[in-house]
């Protein structure tokens, strides 16, 4: 995960304008995961809790979607948005086979969008997340995934390149796996779409633990 100092700066940047009273959109840009992931409406909840009001939360995730689409949707479904912070997700399914994406590809969409978000607003934080093992289906299966742990290094090398927050779901979703495959099975019976009790118990403690508001 990302170094703890960088962390702590970051999620103090995105806490404190909320602490002070300052509005702040939150965009989550993705795959299904996003797009369908009940952890953006978790997110949304714990925000309006803990601060009424002030929080904005907008899933712009695209249910099979990569990088590529990223990149190509940007303007409408990001930039148009005016992000104070945005959560970014797509190298589960940037290592989709038949996407025919490189790792090289996807760090280059990847970086691409962190660019263009940050030219039209420099103090926008971005924030990297690594998803689920996504390492069910077998070779030639639509949904096969080609060396996916490349995909996730290369999302820790460019969040430590950029000093971005990455919150890294990944190992907790292998150590899960690893101890108690039933319990993984039921939280996320594909091993790419967490249930809505699959994000409640693993992604969204994870997320609101790293911007200090478990």
């Amino acid at each position: 995960m990302a170094n703890y100092k960088k962390d702590f700066f970051l999620k103090t940047q995105f806490i404190t304008k909320l602490n002070n009273h300052q509005n702040q959109t939150i965009v989550a840009y993705g795959t299904s995961l996003t797009e369908g992931g009940s952890w953006v409406k978790d997110l949304a909840d714990a925000l309006e809790k803990k601060f009424p009001g002030l929080a904005t939360v907008i899933n712009s995730g695209g249910s099979g979607q990569w990088s590529r689409w990223g990149v190509a949707n940007l303007e409408e479904r990001v930039i148009s948005k005016k992000p104070d912070v945005i959560f970014i997700e797509f190298a589960v399914n940037d290592s989709v086979a038949r996407f025919n994406g490189s790792v090289e590809e996807a760090r280059q969409n990847l970086n691409f969008i962190i660019k263009r978000i940050l030219e039209c607003n420099s103090k926008c934080e971005i924030i990297l997340m690594t998803m689920t093992p996504a390492d069910k289906h077998p070779v030639g299966h639509f949904s096969y995934r080609l060396n996916i742990t490349d995909y996730y290094a290369m999302y820790r090398e460019e969040a430590k390149k950029h000093q971005l927050m990455l919150i890294d779901h990944a190992p907790n979703w292998l150590a899960l796996q690893a101890s108690d495959k039933a319990l993984f099975d039921k939280l996320v019976p594909d091993s790419i779409h967490p249930t809505v009790e699959g994000n409640a118990l693993i992604v969204t403690p994870l997320i609101l633990k790293s911007l200090g508001l478990n």
